[in-house]
């Protein structure tokens, strides 16, 4: 429990932050915060030689290869992953904990083993990874976001620490998340706002928006992040990355830490982001050959399946049936969303695959339904952390605000802070919940009728938010995703390998609008306000699916790497 001003505790751990990064380290040649597009400019400031370039431009299957075999040494390997992570957070703020002394022990010890026994520790061996800051290490020290932790150190790893390191995984790096996890964006009174090096005046989202941030400037090959309505998925797709959403039970959640402590009906799950697909399989499969119910009593008994990943039931993949989410009937997305999902559609057409449109269902009685449960206890949650230092609650993401000096009674919320409710009242709403979950389970069974397989269609190819990386303290409609934690439903995000084009994506005129949400979203639309911003989207496949929506995913990540990348493309 803090006993200090939240401002000395701020000061205190910014001076901590920095002791922990090697002064050599610190550039003094940073683009000027005019510069808004910065993904480039780790390989031409000059901290990183010629080999670290060339690791850290390296996939994860490559990696683990050359790890393998000791092209590389996993001192090597994480020295610069470490570095190029260092130039990423001076661009972007992206971390809070850096335990680099610590994952170069670890990685040193890895490669006495390979040297005396010429075999790997486990099949993610040398790798280092980066993890969300509420994932706590022996040892090391863990925010979450709040000033009010401050000073707190973590007294055990989290199982999915034990089962990384199992593994031969390296954590070497905590990333940026917003106070208290709950909101699509990055920013807190700690560790500020992690911006998105794509266009630095965008949002990285959220919750996971370091991890996001750090692995689209090649930081790091693999990341943890978390979902609970969106987290891992919405700075995937800002950021054209990989992300899984997997169901509850796959991956050990026990011993993280998070806001709503006790509310188990959305929940969080941990989940990858990666630069590569191949990151994402072998961070499922690796912590499935662990058997990580053996740790965790919540985590299901459920090892890799070769079969599902195979597509055994549905026709080995040849042909699949896909439908399109054009829209959630709330919100239509702005045009560079709709002109990945026409690539989507026509990349799957030309590979043989069958394509129809998705109905949706109830999206806004079920997006308003989570928001009721999430919202319930979360008043009283957030003041029990912030009363002894006197941390302001942050309700908004508008840069404007001067949280240091204006009155909070006067900030915009957009963060849902209801009053506790009853027994009953919360009954209630996980009662809705669940009768919508069975409806719409029906409703995707009903698809078989419409489908040329003869089976209910294969999986949903959806936006994952109704616009690309918007600006700063814009981004709050997580509609698009919400649904998917309500089901439980597995979700992957893809690339779709185009960016925001001012004459490919013009604004178009006026339509009928779906809602004033609709309407606001159309206003908020200026291609050239989001210049160089990644479009992705999202494959949702259903309930512990998660091998089969890998193995879809990479059909629809090579459909529409064909599409984008052939001679005659126009896109």
């Amino acid at each position: 429990m803090a006993t200090k001003n939240w401002k000395e505790l701020v000061a205190e751990k910014k001076d901590r932050q920095l002791s922990q990064i090697p002064k050599e380290w610190i550039l003094n040649n940073l683009p000027p915060k005019e510069i808004l597009n910065v993904v480039d400019f780790p390989e031409k400031c000059g901290l990183l030689s010629e080999q670290e370039i060339v690791i850290t431009n390296t996939s994860v299957d490559q990696l683990l290869a050359n790890l393998a075999t000791g092209t590389w040494t996993a001192v090597e390997v994480t020295t610069a992953f470490a570095k190029r992570a260092i130039i990423a957070h001076q661009l972007v703020s992206c971390l809070t904990e850096v335990f680099i002394d610590r994952a170069l022990r670890r990685a040193a010890e890895l490669d006495e083993h390979l040297k005396v026994t010429g075999k790997v520790v486990g099949p993610l061996h040398g790798l280092p990874i980066s993890l969300k800051d509420h994932v706590p290490i022996k040892g090391v020290e863990m925010t979450m976001g709040w000033a009010s932790w401050v000073g707190q150190y973590s007294d055990k790893n989290a199982v999915i620490i034990d089962v990384l390191e199992a593994s031969g995984a390296i954590p070497f790096v905590r990333t940026n998340l917003p106070q208290a996890i709950m909101w699509p964006e990055t920013f807190n009174h700690v560790f500020g706002r992690t911006l998105n090096p794509y266009n630095r005046a965008l949002t990285a989202g959220g919750s996971s928006g370091g991890e996001g941030a750090l692995i689209a400037l090649k930081g790091s090959p693999l990341g943890v992040a978390s979902d609970i309505g969106a987290s891992v998925r919405i700075p995937a797709a800002f950021h054209g990355l990989y992300g899984l959403r997997p169901s509850y039970g796959r991956v050990p959640y026990a011993g993280c830490l998070n806001a709503l402590q006790g509310q188990e009906a959305v929940t969080f799950v941990l989940g990858p982001i990666s630069n590569s697909l191949e990151g994402v399989k072998r961070f499922m499969k690796s912590v499935a050959d662990q058997k990580p119910w053996t740790l965790d009593a919540k985590t299901i008994k459920r090892p890799w399946n070769e079969e599902e990943y195979s597509l055994a039931d549905r026709g080995r993949g040849k042909p699949l049936c896909f439908a399109i989410m054009w829209h959630d009937e709330i919100v239509r997305p702005h045009p560079p969303i709709t002109r990945a999902l026409q690539l989507a559609r026509d990349a799957l057409l030309a590979a043989g695959h069958h394509v129809i449109d998705w109905k949706p269902l109830k999206h806004l009685e079920i997006s308003n339904t989570v928001y009721t449960i999430l919202g319930a206890g979360a008043k009283e949650d957030f003041e029990k952390v912030t009363t002894s230092s006197g941390e302001p609650i942050i309700t908004t993401m508008d840069p404007s605000v001067d949280f240091n000096n204006s009155d909070p009674s006067a900030w915009p919320s957009m963060r849902l802070l209801e009053n506790s409710l009853s027994a009953y009242e919360f009954w209630q709403a996980q009662m809705r919940r669940s009768v919508i979950r069975q409806e719409y389970w029906d409703h995707w069974n009903a698809t078989a009728s419409h489908t040329a397989t003869g089976r209910p269609v294969d999986a949903i190819i959806a936006p994952c938010a109704p616009y690309v990386a918007p600006p700063h303290g814009k981004n709050t409609n997580i509609n698009y995703t919400v649904f998917c934690n309500s089901h439980d439903y597995t979700a992957l995000v893809l690339p779709s390998g185009l960016s925001v084009d001012p004459i490919l994506d013009a604004k178009q005129p006026p339509h009928a609008f779906l809602s004033k949400m609709d309407k606001a979203n159309y206003d908020l639309y200026d291609p050239a306000t989001f210049k160089d911003a990644p479009v992705g989207i999202q494959l949702i496949g259903r309930t512990l699916g998660e091998e089969a929506v890998i193995a879809m995913g990479e059909i629809v990540d090579a459909a529409l790497k064909a599409k984008t990348q052939s001679p005659s493309a126009h896109l």
